[in-house]
């Protein structure tokens, strides 16, 4: 049976899955998992670029030493951050998406091209993170000068593995700079703001071979995170989908792009995905739960920390998009702002951002059946937050949706998916 190796790694940790068919059954093993996380430098939120390519290639080897022969491999991200290289030397550092630095370049992005034309170009909702800011602003720090390559970081991971300097559809796609029609780059946002051309390559689709790794292929998966995690849930017919991780994110599978109106008034995404469009919104997701779990009860396991969120009366709510929640220094403080009244209780803090959850989901369905036309039954939820009973339930009871939770590794099943798929062809 052959093997092939998924590297899903994620804003917390990554991990190394190994899986194979067996009698027409996929079969999975955890190999490695290792922690990831931002780090402070200089009053910046950056990435240990370094460590993740470290931990990526331990991984490898201990799958080598585990299985006798993986035949290829694949690596999957969040998306929006990117390294740059001038030639093969790394420009340092790399910024995580949670950075404060855009905030100066986004009004000057907006006079050059308002966001209601980079919307109908591209169909992505506005983020205060997307590449096209975080690119504008390396552009007003003189970071670009001299810049041969972006890759985002699954192909910077790959290029540490193989050489080669890919650029892959799906996570190029959430960086505001791709054309929702063409599937390409858009010339005239990046003429319009005066970024350098060369830097944007022809994107390339999942399943395409672009290496080797001593004797293991390197191939393109869906390398945006939720890309991957969508192919890789066991859906009947077309449902919405939440992948929930750090972030939550929730949507459906379309045709093609909607870059309507509506759409950009409620700020939802358009998406690269296998064969489809993934029509999505953002949401926190798990960033507030395990931020208030660090700060009030870090040695506290999860499931106590439900208990006492179900044995909680609290009944106020926030909005759990807000962008106070976004990076605050303190979580706990950023809820105290947010309520009237001041939660008692370590429960009161968890009941509060599990329902504020819930009901930031029941809203993106609700906005998601009117700006699709289309009405929903069932919701399917996947990633690490389908474990968590209390919000599936919350969910159900707030959307009036069947909620379908299926507590599997979605995102490394997808990238398993698409190398097996390119394998067989």
């Amino acid at each position: 049976m052959k093997k092939y190796l998924a590297i899903d790694i994620g804003a917390s940790s990554g991990r190394h899955i190994v899986g194979w068919t067996e009698n027409g059954e996929l079969k999975t093993e955890e190999i490695y998992r290792f922690p990831n996380g931002v780090t402070e430098l200089d009053g910046h939120l950056t990435w240990d670029i370094d460590a993740l390519t470290a931990h990526v290639k331990t991984g490898i080897e201990k799958a080598k030493e585990h299985f006798e022969k993986i035949e290829s491999l694949s690596i999957d991200t969040w998306g929006v951050d990117y390294v740059l290289l001038r030639g093969d030397e790394e420009v340092l550092p790399c910024y995580a998406y949670r950075d404060s630095r855009t905030e100066a370049a986004i009004p000057q992005v907006h006079e050059k091209i308002s966001f209601t034309r980079l919307y109908r170009h591209t169909g992505i909702q506005f983020q205060p993170f997307n590449t096209v800011y975080q690119l504008y602003a390396d552009k007003l720090t003189g970071r670009l000068d001299g810049v041969t390559d972006f890759l985002m970081i699954p192909e910077y991971l790959m290029y540490k593995l193989c050489g080669i300097k890919a650029h892959e559809y799906t996570n190029a796609t959430t960086g505001g700079m791709v054309n929702a029609e063409t599937g390409e780059y858009d010339p005239e946002i990046i003429k319009t703001l005066g970024l350098p051309e060369h830097l944007f390559h022809k994107l390339q689709q999942p399943g395409t071979v672009i290496g080797a790794y001593e004797g293991v292929k390197v191939v393109l998966c869906a390398t945006h995170d939720t890309g991957s995690a969508v192919e890789g849930i066991p859906m009947e017919g077309n449902a919405p989908y939440v992948s929930s991780g750090t972030w939550s994110l929730l949507g459906v599978k379309t045709p093609k792009p909607i870059t309507n109106a509506a759409s950009e008034l409620a700020n939802w995404s358009n998406e690269g995905g296998v064969g489809c469009n993934r029509y999505q919104k953002n949401i926190m997701g798990m960033w507030l739960i395990n931020r208030l779990r660090d700060e009030l009860c870090p040695d506290k396991p999860f499931g106590e920390i439900i208990c006492e969120a179900e044995a909680s009366r609290f009944e106020e709510t926030v909005d759990a998009n807000a962008s106070a929640f976004l990076a605050p220094q303190s979580m706990k403080a950023a809820f105290d702002a947010a309520l009237r009244m001041k939660p008692q209780t370590v429960g009161d803090y968890f009941r509060c951002a599990y329902r504020s959850l819930a009901l930031s989901y029941m809203n993106a369905i609700q906005e998601l059946q009117h700006n699709t036309g289309e009405h929903y039954d069932s919701i399917y939820i996947v990633g690490g937050g389908a474990k968590n009973t209390f919000l599936n339930r919350l969910t159900e009871e707030a959307s009036g949706k069947k909620v379908i939770a299926l507590p599997i590794e979605a995102t490394a099943i997808g990238n398993l998916k698409i190398q097996i798929r390119t394998d067989q062809t």
